[in-house]
C-alpha cells in the first residue's frame, strides 16, 4: 500500500479526478477528508468509501473562502489526528469569453476559485504538516498552466499562477520536508467536460492530443497517489503534465 496510515485532504473530491483520486488513496490505504460543494454527490462517496470500515468524512466547502480552508483542515485533525497529503483539486472552467470582452465578475470568481482557493488551502495545509515534520501537497494544474489557449483567459492565467505559488512554495517550505507539486491534465473525460461540451468537441479535442483520445480520471489519479507517496521523497517544485502528448506539440 503506496499510502498506509497516511491521512489526506482532497478538495473537489464529488466528482472526476478528486473522486478516483479519493477511491483511489483509500485503496492505497489513506484515510481522506473530502470536499466539494456538491454534498449530495459527496456523501455518496462517503457511504461508499466507508462500507467495510470509516475511512472518509466529507464537508461541503466553498475554496474561494478562506475559513472553508481552516475548517477542512481541522476537521482532518479532529477526525484522523493529522495531515500528511493535501490535494487541491477544485476548480471551475469559467465563461468562454475574449480577453476584451471578459466579465470583471467572471474573472473574479475564476480566479478566487482556482488561485486564491489554493493559496488559502496551502496556507492552512502547511501550517498542519509543519506540526508533524512533513507532509505533501499536490496542486491540480492543467497544460493551461503551461500554454494558453482563446477564451479562457482567466482560467489560463489561474493556472500559470498556481505553476508559480507551486515552485515558490515548494522553496520556502523545503526546509520543513514538505513537497509540493502541480499536476498539469491535459483534456480528461469528467462530468465538466461531458455535460458541458457536444460530442463534435469532444471529438475535436481528441485531435489535440498525439494520443488521440481523452485521459481518464483514473489514470491521473496515479500520478498524484505515485506524488503523494514516499516513492516520490526526492520530488518537490516540479511540474507534471498527464496529457496524452498535447504539450510535445
Amino acid at each position: 500500500m503506496l499510502l498506509k496510515n497516511k491521512i489526506a485532504l482532497i478538495t473537489g473530491a464529488s466528482s472526476g479526478i478528486g473522486k478516483a483520486t479519493a477511491k483511489l488513496f483509500v485503496k492505497e490505504g489513506a484515510k481522506v477528508v473530502l470536499s466539494d460543494l456538491n454534498d449530495e454527490e459527496g456523501n455518496k462517496l462517503i457511504e461508499e468509501l466507508n462500507k467495510d470500515q470509516k475511512t472518509a468524512v466529507f464537508l461541503k466547502a466553498d475554496v474561494a473562502k478562506e475559513k472553508d480552508h481552516k475548517k477542512l483542515v481541522d476537521l482532518a485533525l479532529s477526525e484522523f489526528k493529522k495531515l500528511d497529503i493535501a490535494v487541491n483539486n477544485a476548480g471551475i472552467g469559467g465563461p468562454q469569453a475574449k480577453t476584451g470582452d471578459y466579465l470583471s465578475e467572471d474573472w473574479n470568481h475564476v480566479i478566487n476559485v482556482n488561485l486564491n482557493g489554493v493559496f488559502y488551502g496551502m496556507k492552512h495545509q502547511i501550517k498542519a504538516m509543519k506540526q508533524n515534520g512533513s507532509g505533501c501537497i499536490i496542486n491540480i494544474s492543467s497544460i493551461l498552466g503551461k500554454v494558453g489557449t482563446q477564451n479562457s483567459p482567466a482560467y489560463v492565467t489561474a493556472k500559470h499562477g498556481m505553476n508559480g505559488l507551486t515552485k515558490a512554495a515548494a522553496l520556502e517550505h523545503a526546509e520543513d520536508n514538505i513537497r509540493i507539486n502541480s499536476v498539469g491534465p491535459g483534456y480528461i473525460l469528467t462530468p465538466l467536460l461531458e455535460n458541458n461540451l457536444d460530442q463534435q468537441t469532444l471529438e475535436m479535442l481528441k485531435e489535440l492530443h498525439a494520443l488521440k483520445r481523452l485521459g481518464k480520471s483514473e489514470e491521473v489519479s496515479e500520478l498524484i497517489a505515485w506524488l503523494a507517496s514516499d516513492k516520490a521523497s526526492f520530488v518537490t517544485g516540479s511540474y507534471y503534465p498527464i496529457d496524452g502528448g498535447y504539450l510535445s506539440q
